[in-house]
């Protein structure tokens, strides 16, 4: 079946009981058992609920997984897949990653005896020079958020069997509609379906893809016995937003590509980073390894004071953290999803104050372009008192 085609009817059969087409919102913490140990597949919620299951279904076709493994949220779903790490094991991980996942990482697992190294993932040698004999996983988020560096996961892939590790992919940012991951030869694949999966801004997630069986069955050992879970209704909202997800991503992207020509441009704006401008230092990799570039535009404009005028005067585009909902989104990385970051290592990966990142919408791209030139007109007007 085709990419549309499945993310409306993956996993996802009519209601028996009614034939009701939509999957129904399975609102239960238990089942009734016929006798002892004598049930129809659900013993208990955090273990069994057909609304999540068929989340899951859908996730994992679109994905070309063999299971999909949902979570309470994405930080529940990263943080289940390090948990499949032993004590003493070590990983390898993207630099430049969302400021929670460094969080998660260096102020909880590392207390718990897993450690890591953090280098430039587009930089496979960075990668090999920190691998141990104790070295068990690479794990990149690409692109990178927010300042959108690309890892090659073929490449990256390949390093990984040479040393039998295992790859995790982030692919938040590109969904299955314009990056593959597993194709590429990923293990595991994880999203935080809050963004662009579910798409509408109105719950939160994370789901997990693998294809090995016995991966699978860790990860998901995982879930249940944490039991991060996502409620029924918060997978019933991802079952409704997959259904669009291959028409809102086509808007994403078409608006996104105008923009940033646009803002690249622009006097007030000092560098526009995105996948899909010539100007982009891995422009030809994210035209191998991706069939899009997605929604996400990072832009400085060379101080904060700058970005603060830019993002008080914007109207469209909405002051707020998160992204891959059907609203713009504008934010500063280095004062909102990335602010746990030490300041000096924030400058270090070029997160600046005046950096600001855009979640662009399924709105009209003219009333997009027209909020921010309006915004990065204030930017102009005070530059010689800016400096």
């Amino acid at each position: 079946m085709g990419f549309s085609t499945d993310a409306i009817h993956a996993g996802q059969e009519p209601d028996p009981s009614t034939g009701a087409i939509i999957t129904p919102i399975y609102q239960t913490s238990t089942y009734v058992q016929q006798s002892i140990a004598v049930h129809q597949g659900y013993e208990y919620a955090r273990g069994e609920n057909p609304t999540r299951e068929a989340h899951e279904k859908n996730v994992a076709t679109l994905e070309g997984a063999r299971h999909g493994i949902a979570f309470g949220s994405g930080m529940a779903a990263i943080d289940a897949v390090v948990c499949i790490l032993d004590a003493g094991e070590h990983f390898v991980m993207t630099e430049n990653v969302y400021g929670g996942t460094m969080r998660l990482f260096a102020r909880i697992r590392s207390r718990h005896g897993i450690t890591f190294d953090a280098v430039s993932t587009k930089d496979l040698d960075a990668v090999r020079a920190v691998i141990r004999p104790e070295t068990r996983m690479l794990y990149v988020e690409t692109p990178t958020n927010p300042n959108l560096e690309l890892t090659d996961l073929r490449a990256a892939a390949d390093l990984c069997r040479e040393h039998g590790l295992m790859l995790v992919v982030d692919n938040t940012f590109m969904t299955p509609f314009f990056q593959r991951p597993l194709e590429l030869g990923a293990d595991i694949v994880l999203h935080s379906s809050t963004k662009y999966l579910n798409g509408h801004s109105d719950m939160i997630g994370g789901i997990v893809l693998v294809t090995d069986d016995d991966l699978a069955e860790r990860v998901r050992f995982v879930q249940y016995a944490a039991g991060a879970i996502p409620g029924p209704l918060d997978c019933w909202l991802v079952l409704r937003g997959t259904k669009t997800l291959a028409v809102r991503m086509e808007r994403h992207d078409h608006n996104a590509r105008i923009l940033a020509e646009r803002l690249a441009e622009h006097p007030a704006v000092r560098r526009t980073i995105y996948p899909g401008l010539p100007s982009h230092p891995q422009h030809e990799l994210s035209k191998r390894q991706m069939s899009g570039f997605g929604g996400i535009i990072t832009f400085d404009l060379g101080s904060r004071e700058a970005a603060r005028l830019t993002l008080e005067a914007t109207r469209v585009f909405a002051l707020a953290e998160s992204l891959g909902g059907v609203e713009s989104l504008i934010s500063v990385p280095a004062e909102m999803t990335h602010a746990s970051i030490p300041a000096a290592d924030r400058q270090r990966l070029g997160i600046t104050p005046g950096l600001v990142r855009i979640s662009v919408g399924i709105e009209d791209v003219e009333d997009l372009w027209e909020d921010l030139e309006g915004a990065l007109a204030r930017v102009t007007a005070a530059r010689p008192a800016l400096g």
